[in-house]
């Protein structure tokens, strides 16, 4: 058996466990339990790997105490997991075979090593939570929208810190008309929050659809209410998009609230993609009449939609197919996106032929 020694108990450990718990709000609890662990593993070195060693942390005076629990037995097989009946009498009276007796084990210098393993234990903790809380924080931010501060930019990322941490605006979440300078304060969509051992990792964006989504939540107060809905939202980052926009309220025009007085409300959303144009358009249940809502600013003729192909041939006048279809085909591209139909727009001539 290990010769045991006495201690003076370590009271400045317990202080500075309270002031943590108090300054960081770490459970003290936590952090005795993790130096008890450590502590056990460290003791296993010296007991061969045994498990039955278990360490006591005295949550008053610091004091640590090594136990090693043993079964009685008449003969001893194993050392490291038994006690004789004959030393079980002496030490335990009363003892029968087969009962537990823990068996106090604490090495020489113990309260050196647990002191140095007490420390290593609680900056490893310290950190650990540090990240947890970080997490925690950042990790209700995702799906919405946070402000960043441009640091640099290198390699094609951009540097952004956002408070407490750095993320990188990759060239794939970049709009190819966007350049900021350091110090440029931006807004960015959290697409995701991942949690690593070097701390949380922030996906960023600003060619997400749902940026737009936010801005608008941010400037017009009945989405804030809720008595404006946006039903989708369609995007092709630094070009256009458009919102499809319902409102619970007759009274309450969607569209409207969303331009807002002499266009004080999207100005801002458009100012802040840097010039992208949007378009705000009116939701409908019926799907014929969104799709004309949809294909805005072009006028339509007719809409005949196929509910299960998903699909609806738009007639516009001669002059505004142009208009319809979009350059490139953008506006048409961007409708079909926002009503979930695949839509074939074709002139009042061209339907007739």
């Amino acid at each position: 058996m290990k010769k045991t020694t006495t201690q003076k108990g370590n009271p400045e450990l317990i202080e500075a466990l309270n002031a943590i718990e108090k300054e960081k709000d770490i459970s003290k609890e936590i952090l005795l339990e993790a130096i008890e662990n450590s502590l056990v593993a460290a003791c296993k070195n010296e007991f061969g790997k045994a498990e039955n060693i278990r360490v006591n942390l005295d949550r008053e005076t610091g004091e640590f105490h090594v136990y090693q629990d043993k079964v009685v037995a008449e003969e001893v097989e194993d050392s490291m997991l038994q006690i004789s009946l004959t030393e079980a009498e002496v030490k335990f009276p009363g003892k029968a075979v087969g009962e537990t007796v823990s068996l106090e084990v604490t090495p020489k210098n113990f309260g050196r090593i647990a002191a140095q393993k007490a420390k290593q234990v609680v900056v490893q903790k310290i950190r650990e939570e540090e990240r947890k809380v970080l997490y925690d924080q950042y990790y209700t931010k995702e799906h919405d929208i946070v402000t960043g501060m441009v640091q640099r930019y290198s390699n094609g990322n951009y540097n952004i810190n956002l408070g407490k941490i750095d993320a990188i605006l990759t060239p794939q979440e970049q709009v190819d008309t966007e350049h900021f300078a350091p110090h440029d304060r931006v807004k960015l969509y959290v697409t995701e929050v991942k949690d690593t051992p070097r701390g949380p990792r922030i996906i960023i964006s600003r060619t997400h659809p749902e940026l737009v989504k936010r801005l608008f939540e941010a400037e017009v107060a009945e989405i804030q209410s809720g008595v404006v809905e946006i039903k989708n939202v369609s995007r092709e980052a630094g070009s256009r998009s458009k919102i499809a926009v319902y409102s619970n309220n007759p009274d309450v025009d969607a569209v409207g609230a969303c331009v807002g007085m002499n266009g004080a409300r999207v100005n801002a959303v458009v100012e802040e993609l840097y010039g992208e144009k949007i378009d705000i358009v009116e939701w409908n249940e019926d799907p014929a009449i969104f799709i004309e809502h949809a294909l805005s600013p072009s006028k339509v003729v007719s809409v005949t939609v196929d509910p299960e192909e998903k699909s609806a041939e738009v007639i516009v006048p001669d002059y505004q197919l142009s208009l319809a279809i979009g350059k490139e085909g953008q506006n048409a591209r961007l409708a079909a996106r926002l009503t979930g139909y695949k839509i074939d727009i074709k002139s009042e001539t061209q339907s007739m032929s």
